[in-house]
């Protein structure tokens, strides 16, 4: 049997079409290409995207900032030393991109110059860490991506 260019046209889409049926298929189907949005709120967190850049712009007019360190014990956050830490408030937020279910929150309640996050909080791979702190009146924010 010879095939003629309209034929071969036709193979070509049903060839094209039955790829694009079976990429489709496989990605609804396998739970490995399961992603979450990045937030739920999508829209509430973007009214207060303004609000953010201005306390990241607060945090970078410090002399010193936030930093991190892992230990043995989990990860160390360490607030500035040239402020009192006894009066630090907020919150602190870590986001697991590839599983909800190991996202917290936490208030900060400082009774040393630094947080530390149990071991056993915390799975290794990519977190995004963001602390909402405010001292003096005056509102910082502190955002990192983190391999732990």
């Amino acid at each position: 049997m010879k095939i003629n260019w309209g034929t071969g046209i036709v193979l070509a889409f049903i060839g094209f079409i039955s790829f694009i049926m079976y990429f489709i298929v496989t990605m609804n189907i396998d739970d490995k290409y399961d992603h979450d949005l990045v937030t739920e709120d999508y829209y509430a967190e973007e009214l207060n995207y303004q609000k953010d850049i201005d306390k990241l712009e607060n945090a970078k007019k410090l002399s010193e900032n936030i930093s991190y360190k892992r230990v043995e014990e989990g990860l160390v956050i360490y607030f500035p030393n040239n402020i009192n830490y006894k009066e630090i408030t907020g919150n602190m937020f870590l986001y697991r991109p590839s599983n909800k279910q190991l996202d917290f929150e936490t208030l900060i309640s400082l009774s040393k110059p630094y947080l530390l996050i149990p071991d056993k909080r915390l799975v290794d791979g990519r977190w995004n860490i963001k602390i909402d702190w405010q001292y003096n009146g005056n509102a910082y924010l502190y955002k990192e991506t983190i391999i732990y």
